[in-house]
């Protein structure tokens, strides 16, 4: 973010010489200091000074000037109307942005217009429609640590969606905030910055203290004790509260500046849930949120995706992003998409339903906050309208989770009636308008309405009446904002004006004229109109604040359909795409003719495959030329049980799964430069995660383990990672390798098996049959799939023949024998050099110091890379 803003300095130099208005604009950058202050000046939002400057640069625009009697200062200004886009280009260059708003109308003030600050903007606490930029949640997390226990809060302030947990364990936060990916964070003290990789957001410390923080949660949630498990959950959430409310700068907010519309807090464990890490979500392509690899840009998560309205989109990439691990739940999802995929009218009509759904989450906070207008409240009561028909279609059901919908799908009927019977059928988007109150709601409208539309009919006839009484055929009656009524004669015919006709306005070529008459029916249309206004205002905030109080109703109707939507959209993939519902096992992974979600929407002949995996086939090793479909293979596996535990059905003829605590993913890598770390080491790093996290419960993917260093040094971490994988964690496992070596562990390890893909040559070319088969690959066809891919004919035939070279060399060596060596073990090249062998020496003696049983394997890929480096330098 980009630094604090801080008064203006122009400004400073003279604050006691300051016009009143600039003195408002002065105050406000020095009290919000930290952003950037839009200063309403009629229908547009200023900035001044170095502020301005910045903005001008920005958007590219024109720097203009502000001068009264205390000096100049650089002034750039945007529409009001049209501002959301001027300030997401704020947001997107770092700055937080502060709106400060008129508060008094201009025309009933004297002297200057009061302003204040009604909100701040963000990238984590954004509520306007135009910058959230689609249905997705939108988070703001909050990060607290007492003593050795971290409390983490998260919040979307568009939909009242709030989650805390909590942990001993500072990579388990990590874990959740991969999940969620924050927009943005405020951190206590004490607590790290380093897991957020969004904008962290300087804020008040005393927030975070636990008196206030247990003040504030118990004003929102109740006691802290009945629903969070620590004092670092309730610091967080506490200050969490604090910032949103903060953000809103009072509007919306009760009077004690509660945001009324968070009013539920999902408290959760971890573990309750599959782990999916940032790296897991990326490398499996669940959101696509970093990836470009995708096949046409398509995402599991698009895949899947058949939601009939936002909420559901939102229920949807929250499933996905949170599998349960719990198996009746699991099930109880699954028996409600068997009866749906079996019920196709039933289905087809839930779906129509739905899509008549707004998204009233975003709606009751709008409402909440006082932000919703007349059209918002027409959209939340069609919603309602069509809760009675989506209920009806589930009345009968037999699941058990579509019976517990069914029970919440409140319709509020009373919030119903009332939005049917007090809101226009179409009412203009803004209040000041009119024309929102539907007539017959209020006697008291109904006649101010009667009085200004008769008014209105009685002027409307005085044309006609006055042309037969002047005989003036031009004459005409009009109406303008400044000087209302007129009865206009042009110059031509001023000899015929009555005598009770009086002057008004001389224009060019004609005068116009009002009459006592004229004059007492304009200010009868005028109170009529002022009346009728603020009568309409005022009941339409009391319908607003009505609606307002069933906050919570709504938001356990939206949560219902959302669900429901879920299930529906779950059970139309699967009839599509025939997927099968999988049975949940205690033990082992077994699939039949399996597909990848993704890749057989985008292949037009995808072939499946099988799998089978189970305590005494655990770890399977995959071999195989690129391009065969070993990584898309060992992906469509760990897709198969993210989504079986999300609650769907699967693409396969027929599934058996064991339940999975976490995926792991080591696939593919790339430099991180600007961190200091390369391929080879941030291989290492996400290897050192997996072996240190990875449980028996775990499914873990591994691909071509390394490749970032020498052949000999590549084979030998993935032979020790194997069999550490297989003696100690015990996890499932698929390792993808082109170390062929690597597949002789299978006749040492029990619970290892080889399985590759086929692969043939005809006519000379490389052929890719795509179906795995028992055993090791018989050759890797690097040199064919690289003419497949387009490489020069010349280095094709040229690696070829160095291949065949290298083959024939190692066939006369006795298959590849290393170095004869001289009596003490070293080779007699090392012999020929003394250094050499002296490192050699240095190397031995590291690892005679070296406690096998007591190091971490984090700390032994330490130490490879250690002996690697002085390999190399040597």
């Amino acid at each position: 973010m980009d630094a604090a803003l801080g008064a203006p300095e122009k400004m400073a130099e003279r604050a006691d010489d300051l016009t009143p208005m600039m003195a408002q604009y002065f105050e406000l950058t020095r009290e919000y200091d930290d952003s950037l202050v839009l200063f309403q000046v009629g229908d547009f939002y200023e900035a001044f000074c170095e502020a301005a400057e910045r903005v001008a640069r920005l958007y590219e625009i024109t720097l203009t000037k502000r001068e009264d009697s205390t000096g100049e200062y650089p002034m750039a200004g945007i529409p009001i109307d049209n501002a959301e886009s001027y300030v997401e280009t704020l947001l997107d260059a770092g700055y937080r942005v502060a709106i400060a708003d008129q508060v008094e109308d201009p025309e009933e003030v004297s002297g200057v217009v009061e302003r204040a600050v009604t909100r701040i903007i963000t990238p984590g606490t954004l509520t306007e429609d135009e910058l959230l930029g689609g249905a997705a949640n939108n988070y703001v997390a909050a990060l607290a640590r007492e003593n050795d226990r971290y409390g983490l809060a998260m919040v979307d302030v568009s939909t009242g969606d709030a989650y805390a947990t909590g942990s001993d364990s500072l990579a388990t936060i990590e874990d959740e905030l991969g999940r969620f990916d924050p927009s943005e964070a405020i951190v206590g003290p004490d607590a790290p910055t380093d897991p957020f990789e969004c904008m962290v957001t300087p804020y008040d410390e005393r927030a975070f203290t636990a008196e206030r923080a247990r003040e504030r949660v118990g004003r929102y949630f109740g006691p802290p004790e009945r629903l969070l498990a620590s004092d670092a959950e309730v610091r967080a959430c506490g200050a969490l509260l604090a910032y949103a409310e903060y953000t809103r700068g009072g509007t919306g907010v009760g009077e004690d500046g509660q945001l009324a519309y968070l009013n539920h807090l999902t408290r959760y464990d971890p573990r309750e849930y599959m782990v999916l890490d940032s790296v897991a979500l990326e490398s499996l392509e669940v959101f696509g949120r970093r990836s470009v690899r995708s096949s046409e840009g398509l995402t599991l998560a698009e895949a899947v995706d058949e939601t009939a309205c936002a909420m559901g989109r939102r229920e949807l990439t929250d499933w996905l992003r949170r599998p349960l691990i719990e198996r009746d739940r699991i099930e109880a999802r699954h028996e409600a998409v068997a009866e749906l995929v079996g019920a196709v009218r039933t289905r087809e009509r839930l779906h129509e339903r739905l899509r008549e759904v707004y998204d009233l989450e975003r709606l009751i906070s709008r409402v909440s906050r006082g932000r919703a207008n007349a059209r918002d409240l027409n959209s939340l009561g069609s919603t309602l309208a069509v809760v009675p028909d989506i209920r009806a279609a589930i009345e009968d059901s037999d699941s058990r989770k579509l019976r517990a919908l069914h029970d919440r799908l409140d319709d509020l009927p009373e919030v119903r009636s009332l939005l049917s019977e007090a809101i226009a059928d179409d009412p203009p988007p803004e209040l000041t308008e009119g024309g929102v109150i539907a007539s017959g709601y209020d006697e008291t409208l109904d006649e101010l309405r009667e009085t200004e539309r008769s008014g209105k009919a009685w002027v409307e006839r005085l044309e006609a009446r006055e042309r037969d009484r002047t005989g003036i055929d031009s004459l005409k009656v009009g109406h303008n904002s400044v000087h209302g009524y007129y009865i206009e004669v042009t110059d031509a015919n001023l000899d015929r004006v009555p005598e009770d006709y009086q002057r008004r306005q001389t224009l060019k070529n004609s005068e116009r004229y009002y009459t006592p008459e004229l004059k007492e029916r304009e200010d009868e249309i005028v109170r009529a109109e002022q009346r009728a206004d603020d009568r309409e205002y005022e009941l339409f905030v009391e319908v607003r604040e009505t609606v307002a109080a069933e906050s919570e109703r709504v938001q356990r109707l939206a949560d219902a359909l959302a669900q429901l939507d879920v299930l529906v959209s779950f059970a139309t993939v699967a009839a599509e795409f025939d997927y099968a519902r999988p049975e949940i096992v205690s033990e082992g992974i077994e699939i039949e003719a399996g597909r990848h979600p993704v890749v057989e929407r985008t292949e037009d002949a995808f072939v499946p495959n099988g799998a089978s995996l189970d305590r005494d086939d655990r770890v399977m090793i995959v071999t195989g030329p690129n391009m065969s479909g070993k990584s898309t293979y060992m992906r469509q596996i760990a897709l198969t049980a993210l989504l079986a535990q999300a609650g769907s059905f699967v693409p396969a003829e027929r599934a058996r799964l064991r339940l999975v605590d976490r995926i792991f993913t080591r696939v593919g890598a790339s430099d991180d430069i600007a961190g200091g770390r390369s391929t080879f080491m941030i291989e290492m790093t996400e290897l050192a995660e997996i072996l240190e996290h990875a449980t028996e419960d775990s499914l873990v993917l591994l691909d071509e383990v390394g490749r970032g260093t020498s052949t000999t040094d590549g084979l030998a971490i993935a032979r020790a990672v194997t069999e550490f994988v297989h003696d100690e964690v015990g996890a499932t496992t698929l390792f993808a390798t082109h170390h062929h070596e690597l597949t002789d562990v299978a006749e040492q390890l029990p619970a290892v098996r080889n399985r590759h893909f086929e692969t043939s040559r005809e006519d000379g070319e490389v052929v890719f049959e795509h179906e795995i088969a028992p055993g090791p690959a018989e050759a890797s066809y690097g040199v064919e799939v690289a003419g497949v891919a387009g490489v020069p004919e010349t280095v094709v035939e040229r690696a070829a023949e160095l291949l065949e070279d290298g083959e024939t060399a190692a066939s006369a060596d006795e298959g590849g024998v290393p170095a004869r060596t001289n009596g003490s073990g070293d080779t007699e090249a090392d012999h020929e050099n003394p250094d050499a062998t002296a490192e050699i020496d240095a190397i031995r003696e590291r690892l005679r110091e070296v406690s096998i049983a007591e190091t971490t394997p984090l700390e032994a890929l330490r130490l490879l890379a250690e002996l690697q480096s002085k390999l190399e330098a040597e």
